[in-house]
């Protein structure tokens, strides 16, 4: 699993993008199928192929972030909305102090909603950074690939992650995954009881329909519809 980038100083100074590509996962319960990692290894595996594509500067990733909803599973470790939207906010500023003013943020935690503020307010003056995938690319992505669940249905470690870690990371799928289907289509109160007062294993969704196959077929469509991010970002003036 070579998901984090290796490349030196001397490296990046021939790349010479113009954009970077920042991965937040997160560190929380996945079940008793997926690793805490799960939402990292996500964004890396997304980040990783974008920036290949479209020859981006690859950032290391955001490991831990608002993973609040998950506190009652051990394991699960979080920070502030407040403190995560310092980090980005810092690293987009670091980032411009060495030549680069414009960040893809490879978003891999639905619960990270703190991040959709901070690339509103980095776009005021005009596209410097983008949040991805959006609700959009990722619905795009599950018809590509086929997948039988729908975004509501599968809200967390289901058929999509599942099937994403499949292909990217297949040695840290569990045994289990294939009888551990949950859904609690209702989630009105999720804010006000977290995950807990929905689900007793950790899991919303279907991974027993998960397939490396389908997970290959989501990764790839999501690089595909990353061109419009990555254009709305290049086209902008400096």
């Amino acid at each position: 699993m070579d998901l984090i980038t290796t490349a030196t100083s001397t490296d990046e100074a021939a790349r010479a993008a113009s954009v970077a590509v920042l991965p937040v996962g997160s560190f929380e319960q996945h079940g008793a199928h997926l690793p805490l990692l799960t939402d990292t290894i996500v964004a890396c595996a997304i980040a990783k192929e974008v920036a290949e594509r479209y020859g981006l500067f690859l950032l290391p990733p955001v490991t831990i972030s608002c993973s609040h909803e998950h506190a009652a599973w051990p394991g699960t470790v979080s920070i502030s909305a407040t403190t995560l939207a310092a980090v980005i906010t810092d690293i987009a500023s670091s980032l411009r102090e060495s030549g680069i003013d414009r960040l893809a943020v490879i978003n891999g935690h639905g619960g990270n909603y703190a991040l959709a503020n901070v690339v509103q307010e980095a776009n005021v003056a005009g596209p410097r950074m983008t949040l991805f995938p959006a609700r959009a690319d990722w619905d795009d992505a599950r018809v590509a690939a086929g997948l039988h669940s729908t975004a509501y249905q599968d809200m967390h470690a289901g058929e999509l992650e599942v099937s994403l870690l499949l292909h990217v990371a297949p040695e840290v799928v569990r045994d289990g995954f294939q009888h551990a289907d949950h859904l609690a289509d209702d989630r009105r109160h999720l804010l006000t009881r977290g995950m807990s007062g929905y689900t007793t294993s950790g899991v919303i969704g279907l991974p027993s329909h998960a397939a490396a196959a389908k997970g290959k077929a989501v990764l790839d469509d999501l690089v595909r519809s990353f061109a419009d991010h990555y254009g709305l970002l290049s086209s902008a003036k400096a």
